[in-house]
């Protein structure tokens, strides 16, 4: 005879395998501190080449003045803005993702615990009820 219980309970445990205990247990897989300065790695080449890309079309958009002032230029200060610039957005997105890693850490976590409770409900179901 099938029980209604187990059955909810092993859909339920299937469910969650097929869609966020991926997620969760790539997240947990490591350390908090491995997870969060991964996912801060992955920000800043993100960003870089976001950068990189807005700077290559503001270059582009404005190549005739740069080239209009390129002999009154001062190279040395133009770098320092631009690389000036480029520390400020990286800084902002370094933030956001430290916060949004630990966030999304502790939710894993957080799930991970739930599925490893349905886990022990299942388990002692079979211990209650063995096959025979």
């Amino acid at each position: 005879m099938i029980n209604e219980q187990k059955v909810i309970l092993m859909t339920k445990l299937a469910s969650y395998e097929d869609t966020e205990g991926r997620r969760a247990r790539k997240a947990t897989g490591l350390f908090r501190g491995d997870y969060v300065v991964l996912e801060i790695l992955k920000s800043i080449i993100a960003v870089t080449i976001a950068f990189a890309i807005c700077f290559g079309a503001y270059m582009f958009l404005g190549f005739e003045t740069f080239m209009q002032d390129i002999y009154k230029m001062d190279f040395l200060s133009f770098a320092r803005n631009v690389l000036s610039y480029y520390v400020v957005v990286v800084a902002i997105y370094v933030a956001f993702t430290f916060f949004y890693a630990i966030i999304r850490y502790y939710l894993a976590k957080r799930s991970l615990r739930r599925y490893y409770q349905y886990l022990k409900l299942l388990n002692a179901y079979y211990h209650k009820n063995p096959r025979r």
